[in-house]
């Protein structure tokens, strides 16, 4: 199974992102992006990859101590960026430390359930964010679709949860269709 640990925001913020997401397919060349789906929209903690069923149980107890060590923190979403012209994204403001905290807790519990994979994050510090498309497109610009987030800002939330989430890959040779999530387990924060 290709596992992730992620923060997912509530439906009413994902509606709020949703209109400015609409905003910005209407600027030009937007139908040359890979819009992502508001059922996939998740702050990624951990990314662990292929994951072996008999590892399952390790990570899960694992995670849940994770989970009831960190308090519940507030979050929301605010502005945009893009990561060179590959990923537009929105990013997120609010106690970012106690994330990173979250995130650092999550990446160690799959390394202490013996979860192997290739580490997206050895050389990079956590950057949280959650993407709304991706370009495979050589000459496109993203810029102008970071910028048409600038000033955009969710309405506050409080994460109450750690969630472990499967992801299903697209559907081979149906044009436009997208990875599916599956919600495997959540633990309460801080209980």
């Amino acid at each position: 199974m290709r596992l992730f640990a992620a923060v997912l925001p509530p439906g009413s913020v994902l509606t709020e992102l949703s209109a400015a997401v609409a905003r910005l397919k209407a600027l030009p060349e937007a139908d040359r992006l890979r819009w992502t789906g508001h059922e996939g929209w998740h702050f990624t903690l951990a990314f662990y990859g292929e994951v072996a069923d008999d590892l399952l149980p390790e990570l899960a107890e694992r995670l849940a101590r994770a989970a009831r060590r960190q308090a519940p923190y507030e979050l929301r979403i605010m502005d945009g960026g893009r990561f060179d012209d590959r990923v537009v994204w929105v990013g997120a403001e609010g106690e970012l430390e106690v994330m990173r905290k979250l995130a650092d807790s999550a990446e160690a519990a799959g390394r202490r359930a013996g979860v192997t994979r290739d580490s997206h994050r050895t050389h990079r510090p956590y950057h949280p964010h959650l993407t709304i498309a991706r370009n495979r497109i050589e000459r496109l610009h993203l810029a102008p679709f970071a910028d048409g987030l600038d000033g955009f800002e969710s309405s506050p939330w409080t994460v109450r949860e750690l969630a472990l989430m499967r992801s299903h890959p697209p559907t081979p040779g149906v044009r436009g269709s997208q990875p599916h999530y599956e919600k495997l387990a959540s633990w309460p924060l801080g209980h």
